[in-house]
């Protein structure tokens, strides 16, 4: 798989994996990324970006960041957390830092601890997706027979429209989707 900026994000890359890699964790390619693990288990990855290159921590939610520069990956992200940079020089700086994040990130792994995650049945279904399975039992149940993910997607979906007029518009577009047991980014066969 031939990952988008790349090329672009070589040396910031390879300056990454070089201070990951002498933490003593194991790299494996997944999602077409650097991945680096400890005992099997996924502990961080490079990913390279539009407008920056990430070292990204898939526990990030627990590390304690003295330094406050781990940011949340998206709006709804637990357990991820990541660092951008845009240069090697950015990594070069906090290189002590970065081994210090890694080194912590190894120790929550050793100590199996979770991330604690919302279940999708603790996030609101929003009004407008609610009068639709309320008057549909049919698409109630198919709704509730979704995996938890499949439930959420929905749920981002209509609530990441501002107007309650679109979030109307995209409760009524799911509808088929929800019947047919898809989730909302699942593209048909």
């Amino acid at each position: 798989m031939k990952v988008p900026y790349a090329k672009k994000w070589q040396k910031e890359t390879d300056n990454l994996r070089k201070i990951v890699l002498d933490c003593d964790l194991a790299e494996e390619m997944k999602w077409g990324k650097p991945c680096f693990t400890y005992q099997k288990k996924n502990v961080a990855v490079v990913i390279p970006l539009k407008d920056a290159c990430a070292l990204s921590f898939f526990k990030g939610a627990l590390l304690k960041d003295p330094k406050h520069i781990l940011q949340k990956i998206g709006e709804h992200t637990q357990a991820g957390r990541w660092i951008k940079f845009t240069s090697p020089k950015e990594i070069s700086a906090l290189q002590p830092t970065l081994r210090s994040y890694i080194y912590e990130a190894i120790q929550v792994e050793e100590s199996r601890r979770k991330v604690p995650l919302k279940k999708a049945s603790e996030y609101v279904v929003p009004e407008e997706l609610q009068v639709r399975l309320n008057a549909a039992p049919e698409l109630k149940a198919a709704f509730e027979a979704l995996t938890p993910g499949r439930r959420k997607s929905y749920i981002f979906h209509v609530l990441g429209a501002k107007q309650a007029k679109t979030r109307a518009a995209r409760a009524e577009k799911c509808v088929p989707m929800i019947l047919s047991g898809r989730g909302f980014n699942e593209l048909t066969d």
